[in-house]
Order: structure tokens, then C-alpha cells, then sequence
């Protein structure tokens, strides 16, 4: 069968437009004032034209303006934060580059090393510190917000920071640190934020404009490199795969909006064929039209899904490599890897399987043992990338990711079986881009992509400066539709909601520096309340049209022998006691049946009371009480809506503000807080308790501050502290609550004892910020990687400790650096520990040197 070919698309050249002398005149002045600017020398040193859009953001950020840059994944955001260190050096002050992940700041840190030279640049990312008083500093942002929380002597001159893929602020998790940083900056640091387009992202800019001051927002819809969009199905396994646009081309080969009626056909043709199949042999329903199983049902008839091993054979042949292949599974994704090798596929020469090995090689030495090698099974990932494929997801340790992105990066290997985590901004465009599925599973069931995912994910499609064209690749699975691609495809944008909430650590750290209302103030600037503060006018507006309107009903039923509307306030609350206060005393525990039998006699009496109110009301005796009460129930139905409007406007007018109050509330009373008075106003202070606080920075900051406070980990030795506290930063992939193979020491040793403490705190603390409405949403502590950690803190090696564990290498690397974190934020917090306390600190910097070792200590920045 003949494979199906892709065209090109004509590329046509619009017509000049002529200008007026006064225009003419009005573009040479601007040329000239350029040219004496700091943004066109630097223009002049990069190897391509500007686009308008840089150039507008860099001339924006030389004039002393904050700068929010939203353009689509290739279009060159990073040319603006470029400007800013460029900027920075010829001022001769400092530039600070964040970034969300690791992995970008390592990145990034080489980029920049290679122009201004390793003496100028430094990098932070936690577990990392390379010249952390350079002139340009390139951190995660998690690192600033604690700089900023210390008052770092590192802030000192200071004048731009960069926070690349700050939509990042949405994440649920780590999405507030983003908000933190832009309102704790010093007023006189200047912020570039890279952003993807969103939908609100006027709304994002006015709110750093209020925070920052005077914001230059530049946004972007063009593609350097247009984006073409594809459906590749496939017959039956006897048959080549084959490739249709998912829309339709014109007469000048441009792609419209509608969808390819060709591909509609072909899908409809191999649906009618699955089920002539499907219903073969089976009998015939005459009143249903169509053939029944063994259990009369109507049999199932899905058309024939591709194989991964033959679209990746499909795209070789139509010269669409090299291609990010997004599986959104780790095991699909080593699967996919086995397949392809599995079916004989090769995509390298034998000239650039000699490169990779070379380079794979070189990347391993004096990196991991032998041991190590064999357990990652290092051989087969080796051979597989000089066949041209690898996979790439969080399973896989860090080398290993490395690798894959440096020989993708260099054109050696074609094709990249990724998770979604490889779209968070990793620089490996690609001349393709094909997903598996338009849905995935997000932790609960399985979800359709959002608009925002698409896009972010087929954005690395096409390579600036090498291809005229990408090319998104959705692979026909069961349950397909073009519809649904042409949506997703359809829609550039996603809105960016804020995801801040104050945390314990935050409320001790505001108080430290400020006072209690200047606490508040800050977090009413977040942009959290700043959206919750924009949607409340609309609900201003509808409580002032239903208050219009009950004063038109008073007016309606006003009458003479008694208030209606105290009539009807009685018969609102007599319904909710027989309706809801009834309901609630049936789910509530007693203490006994006494208690029980109480609790419904006072109820009983309530109603009673109510009932005969109602019935001696004067408004009976009103002639013309039927007509009032028409009025009257409209009243009512208008007064339940003010009320429900009223609850939602106060939850959302200083909503942020009054959980930090509740907090404040928990925080004192747990003795890490002092409520005080000056002049009349409440204040705080921290106690020495939150002074350790203050210096703990993870999810469970206060049950971590807790557990050193009641002592729980006294007993533990190094290995044996790790271990334990492995559960505070220990995420399983399904559930949560989880428990080891087995606890060092046995069921009553120390190590058991001092988890049932923690287990038995953690439940404590949730039942108080419970009762104080302080929300959390954390996950149960999770001991189930507790015995790999002690191991591998006793000293045992990477294959013994994961020997008959379902852990992978990454997920093991991942959650032992977190813990590394946490030890050494517990060593560094040792001097506001009281002196029964400080011992603890010791045993954790012990544990932290024999946790961050080997390939946990790797970091990939040399």
C-alpha cells in the first residue's frame, strides 16, 4: 500500500505598505533613540532579528518597567530574560534567574556560564550551591522565597529577577512560593515573567502592576514556527499506518478551521468494518437492526489501534523525526522503548550510534558504580538510545534524563517516549510532537486534556531555524473523536487561577518582619484576593438589586396589625430547625443516650416556642393576610438569595486574610505565637518555638516543628531518623497511607514507637486546625519507603536497597533528596532549639551526609 505523503504549504509574501513622509520621519526618530539604548546594542549581538514583541519588552525593561512576556513555547520569551542579565551586567548590579525545576536552573546555569564566563554566574537550587554571591544567580524559586524570608545578605544589589514559567503560580502544590516571591521583593527589583498565553493574562498583569508597579505586559500569538495539526489511524496490523490533516487545506495550501472531511470518512469506514467484525457469526436482532453477543447485548467494535512501534516506522518514512512521542504512563513510556527494539526499528547510523555511545559513555564515568549500572539496567538503556529511542519520565534518575536530553538536543536520538513532565520548559523542540491520548489518569480517574495541556504540550512541535513546519500527531485510540482534537487544538488559551494559601511557616515568617495588620495588608496584595476581590462587585451588584427588591415587597404587605416580615423571619427559622437542625442532631455522636435524648428534648422546646409565635402573630387578624402572604413568600425566597449571596461575598472579601487569622489562632495556641496589644491594635510575637518554625520550610512545617518540640525523634539514631521522617515527604504514586516491609528494630523497637508518636501528632494537629476551619488538603503520612531509607542511610548500596522493591531509581533518587532537604533545614535550625532539643540537629546533619550520597548526591551540574 502506498504510504500516505505529506505536502507543503506555499508560503506567500504580502505586499508593501507605503508610508507617509510623517510616518517615514516618525520611524527614523524612533531608529535613532534606539540606537543610543542599552536593548538595541544587545539586539545587535544576537544572531537573529528581533521580534516586535522582544524588542518592545526589552525597551520596556531598560525604561525601569516590570515586564510580563506571554507567548507560545518557541516564540523566544527567553530573548527578554536574556536582556535582563545582559542589562544587569552593563549597570553592574545583580540578576536572579528562577525557574520551577532543577533540571531548567542546571540548564540554564550552563547557558549562561558559556557567555559570561563560570566567575560570573552562580547557581542555587537547594542541594546545590556553586558561587551563590555571583552577579548572576540562577535558582529555583522555592530558594528566593527562603532568601527573602532571611533577609539575605545575597539580596544586596539586586535589580532584576526572571521567573520563567511563572503561570506556574496555578500549580496547587508549589504554586504560591510564585506569589510570595513577586509581593516580597524589594519595591526597587524589577520582575520579568516568562509566561504561556493565557486567557486572563491582562487580569495577571494588573494585579503585579498593583503589587510592583508600572507593568509593561506584551503578549505574542505568533508561532515562530506554524503548527500543523494530524491524525494518524491504521486499518488492521496488515496494513501501513496512515496520516490525515485533522482540518482542511484551500486552494493555497493554508490550513482553515474545519475538519478534514477525508479523515471523518476513513474513521467512519473502520468503524463500520469493526463491527461487520465484531457481529460476525453472531445472531441477528431484527428490531434493533444489528447482531447481539452470547448475552444479548450488541457487540463491542473498536476499530484497530496503531501500534506505537509503527507510527514511529510511519513518521521515519514521511521524514517527520525527530519526534517527543507523550505516553502519559512510566511503564508505557519503557514499553514503547522495548516495542520499537522489540519490531527491529533502527533510526541512527551506525556513524551516530559510535556518537552516542562515545558521548553516553563519556556522560557515566566516575558518575555511578557498576552495582549501580547493572541495577538501573544500564546496558539496555544504552542500547536502546543507539538505536535512535529512549524514554524520559520522573521514574528515571537524573543521569539518565540528562543524557537522553543532551543526545536529543544534538540531533542523535529521533525519537523521545515521554510523560507530560517533559513539557515544564526542558529545551528539546522537536520536529514532531504525538500523543497517545487526548485523556489521562490524574491520580483519581481518567480526565480529557485541557486546552492548556495541549497546548503546552504539541508547543514543542517544530524546531526555530531548522523546520518550516511542526506537526501535533494524535494517535487514534478507542473512543476518538476529531472533534475533540479540533477543540483542544482550537483553543490557544487556558485561564491562570491563583493557587495561594497562607501556611503556618508563612504566618510565622510575616509576623517576624512585620506587624500583625502589616501581615494582613500583605496577604490581602495576593493575587489570590485580588481575583477574589474582582468577582465580589458582581456579587455588590446582585445584593443591591435583592435588597431593592424586598423593600418593594415590605412595601407591598405593609400592614397595619402586624410586621409580615417578622411573620415570615419566624416561619424561615422554624423550617430550618425541623429541616436541618433535626437532620444534623441524627449524624451527630453523644456521649450517651442521656445526652442524646437532651439534645432533642431543647430542640423540641425551640420548635414548640416557635410554632406558638407563630400562631399568636397579630398579622392573622389582617383581613387581607392571604394577599400579604403572596408578597410575603416572595420575600422570603428573595431573603434566603441575599443571605447565600452574602455568604459567598464575605467568604471571598478578605478570605486570605481570615485563614491567616485562624492560623494565628492555632499557632498561639500551640505556643508558637504571643498574642500581645500595642496601642489597643492585636499583635504577635514569635516564641522561641517559632523562631524553629520559621526556618522549617516543607508541606507539614508544623508537624515537623512539633515532633522536635514533643521529642518524638529523641531516641533515633541517623539512619533510623531518615527512615522515619521519610514520611513526611514520601508521595506514593497510588494512595497513600502506606506502610514498609518492615520497621528497623522490630514492632516495639524505637523506630516503631516513634512512628506511632508521629501518626498520633499528625491526627492531633488535624483535629485542631479542624475545629479552628484551617484547611489542608495533605495526603496521610506515608512509611512506605521507611525501610529503603534507613537502608540506604546504614550504607547499603542503590541494588540492595531497592532488591525486591517496586520502587524505580527515580522516585527513590527524588523523595531521598527531598528528605536530604528537611534533614538539613533541622541542622540549620539548630541554634533555636532549646538546649534539650539542639542534640537532634546533630543527628540529623548525620543523617543528612549519609542520605546525600552517591547517585542521590549527583546533581548534574558539572
Amino acid at each position: 500500500m502506498t504510504r500516505h505523503r505529506r505536502h507543503k504549504v506555499s508560503q506567500t509574501s504580502e505586499e508593501p505598505i507605503e508610508e507617509s513622509p510623517a510616518e517615514r520621519y516618525q520611524r527614523f526618530q524612533k531608529v535613532k533613540q534606539q540606537r543610543r539604548s542599552v536593548a538595541y546594542e544587545f539586539a545587535q549581538t544576537m544572531p537573529f532579528e528581533l521580534d516586535e514583541f522582544q524588542t518592545q519588552a526589552n525597551e520596556a525593561l531598560e525604561q525601569g518597567k516590570n515586564v510580563l512576556v506571554a507567548a507560545p513555547t518557541g516564540a523566544g520569551k527567553t530573548v527578554v530574560a536574556d536582556f535582563a542579565v545582559y542589562l544587569a551586567q552593563q549597570r553592574n548590579v545583580k540578576t536572579f534567574y528562577t525557574t520551577p525545576i532543577k533540571a531548567l536552573s542546571n540548564q540554564k546555569y550552563h547557558d549562561l556560564v558559556a557567555i559570561y564566563g563560570a566567575d560570573k554566574v552562580g547557581l542555587l537550587t537547594g542541594d546545590t550551591s556553586i558561587n551563590s554571591e555571583a552577579d548572576i544567580v540562577v535558582m529555583t524559586t522555592e530558594v528566593l522565597r527562603n532568601m527573602l524570608y532571611e533577609h539575605s545578605s545575597t539580596l544586596e544589589a539586586l535589580q532584576f529577577v526572571v521567573l520563567d514559567e511563572v503561570h506556574f503560580l496555578a500549580d496547587k502544590f508549589r504554586g504560591p512560593v510564585w506569589e510570595e516571591v513577586i509581593i516580597h521583593l524589594p519595591k526597587s527589583v524589577k520582575i520579568v515573567g516568562l509566561s504561556a498565553t493565557v486567557s486572563n493574562v491582562e487580569d495577571f498583569a494588573k494585579w503585579i502592576e498593583s503589587v510592583r508597579g508600572e507593568t509593561k505586559l506584551v503578549v505574542s500569538e505568533h508561532r515562530p514556527v506554524p503548527l500543523e495539526q494530524h491524525v494518524i489511524i491504521q486499518k488492521d496490523p496488515k496494513t501501513e499506518p496512515e496520516l490525515f490533516d485533522l482540518y482542511r487545506f484551500n486552494d493555497k495550501g493554508q490550513q482553515t478551521t474545519k475538519i478534514n472531511g477525508r479523515l471523518v470518512a476513513r474513521i467512519d469506514e473502520f468503524d463500520r468494518r469493526a463491527e461487520r467484525r465484531a457481529a460476525s457469526g453472531r445472531p441477528y436482532h431484527r428490531k434493533k437492526g444489528y447482531r447481539l453477543d452470547k448475552h444479548g447485548h450488541r457487540p463491542r467494535a473498536d476499530r484497530y489501534v496503531p501500534k506505537r512501534w509503527a507510527v514511529v516506522d510511519e513518521l521515519n518514512f514521511l521524514d517527520l523525526l525527530p519526534a517527543i512521542y507523550f505516553i502519559f504512563s512510566r511503564n508505557g513510556c519503557d514499553e514503547a522503548v522495548e516495542h520499537c527494539l522489540s519490531a527491529g526499528l533502527q533510526l541512527t547510523t551506525d556513524d551516530e550510534a559510535r556518537r552516542i555511545r562515545e558521548i553516553v559513555d563519556d556522560m557515566i564515568v566516575g558518575q555511578l558504580t557498576h552495582d549501580d549500572l547493572k541495577t538501573l539496567h544500564f546496558a539496555r538503556f544504552r542500547y536502546a538510545l543507539e538505536q535512535g529511542f529512549a524514554p524520559h519520565h520522573a521514574g528515571m534518575v537524573a543521569l539518565f534524563r540528562q543524557i537522553v536530553e543532551r543526545l536529543f538536543e544534538e540531533g542523535l536520538v529521533k525519537v523521545v517516549f515521554a510523560t507530560e513532565t517533559l513539557a515544564l520548559g526542558i529545551n528539546m523542540p522537536a520536529r514532531s510532537v504525538v500523543l497517545e491520548k487526548l485523556e489521562k489518569y490524574d491520580g483519581t480517574g481518567i480526565v480529557g486534556l485541557t486546552p492548556g495541556e495541549y497546548t503546552q504540550l504539541t508547543g514543542r512541535a517544530g524546531r526555530r531555524g531548522i523546520d518550516t513546519i511542526g506537526h501535533a500527531v494524535v494517535v487514534d485510540y478507542r473512543g476518538f473523536k476529531p472533534e475533540v482534537a479540533a477543540a483542544l487544538s482550537s483553543k490557544r488559551v487556558y485561564p491562570l487561577h491563583s493557587s495561594f494559601k497562607p501556611t503556618f511557616n508563612m504566618a510565622v515568617n510575616l509576623l517576624n518582619s512585620s506587624d500583625y495588620e502589616m501581615a494582613r495588608t500583605t496577604l490581602d496584595h495576593s493575587f489570590a484576593q485580588w481575583e477574589a476581590n474582582e468577582s465580589s462587585w458582581r456579587l455588590e451588584a446582585d445584593m443591591q438589586r435583592i435588597e431593592n427588591s424586598l423593600r418593594g415587597y415590605e412595601k407591598a404587605f405593609k400592614c397595619e396589625h402586624g410586621d409580615i416580615a417578622d411573620l415570615m423571619r419566624i416561619r424561615m427559622q422554624l423550617s430550618d430547625l425541623q429541616k436541618h437542625e433535626r437532620k444534623n442532631l441524627k449524624h451527630r455522636e453523644f456521649e450517651d443516650n442521656a445526652a442524646r435524648s437532651r439534645a432533642y428534648r431543647q430542640l423540641d422546646a425551640r420548635i414548640a416556642k416557635l410554632k406558638q409565635q407563630e400562631a399568636e402573630h397579630p398579622a392573622h387578624e389582617c383581613p387581607d393576610f392571604d394577599q400579604h402572604m403572596r408578597w410575603g413568600h416572595r420575600w422570603a425566597r428573595e431573603m434566603r438569595e441575599l443571605e447565600r449571596i452574602k455568604d459567598r461575598y464575605e467568604s471571598r472579601t478578605g478570605s486570605v486574610a481570615r485563614q491567616f487569622d485562624r492560623i494565628c489562632s492555632v499557632l498561639t495556641k500551640l505556643n508558637y505565637l504571643e498574642q500581645t496589644e500595642t496601642k489597643g491594635q492585636r499583635d504577635y510575637v514569635l516564641t522561641e518555638r517559632g523562631q524553629l518554625l520559621r526556618r522549617i520550610y516543607s508541606e507539614r512545617d508544623l508537624l515537623l516543628a512539633e515532633a522536635i518540640e514533643q521529642h518524638v525523634f529523641d531516641e533515633l539514631k541517623p539512619a533510623e531518623l531518615a527512615g522515619v521522617l521519610s514520611s513526611i515527604v514520601y508521595e506514593a504514586r497510588r494512595g497513600a497511607g502506606g506502610e514498609p516491609r518492615y520497621y528497623p528494630g522490630g514492632p516495639y523497637g524505637r523506630v516503631s514507637e516513634a512512628v506511632t508518636d508521629l501518626k498520633l501528632l499528625d491526627t492531633r494537629l488535624n483535629m485542631m486546625c479542624e475545629d479552628e476551619n484551617v484547611k489542608s488538603d495533605l495526603p496521610m503520612l506515608d512509611f512506605g519507603i521507611s525501610d529503603v531509607i534507613y537502608e540506604w542511610a546504614s550504607g547499603k548500596s542503590l541494588a540492595e536497597v531497592l532488591h525486591n522493591s517496586e520502587l524505580t531509581g527515580g522516585d527513590f533518587v527524588r523523595t531521598a533528596k527531598r528528605l536530604a532537604d528537611v534533614l538539613q533545614q533541622i541542622a540549620v535550625a539548630q541554634s533555636y532549639m532549646p538546649e534539650d532539643e539542639q542534640h537532634i540537629a546533630d543527628v540529623a546533619h548525620e543523617a543528612y551526609d549519609f542520605v546525600n550520597r552517591g547517585i542521590v548526591a549527583y546533581s548534574g551540574v558539572d
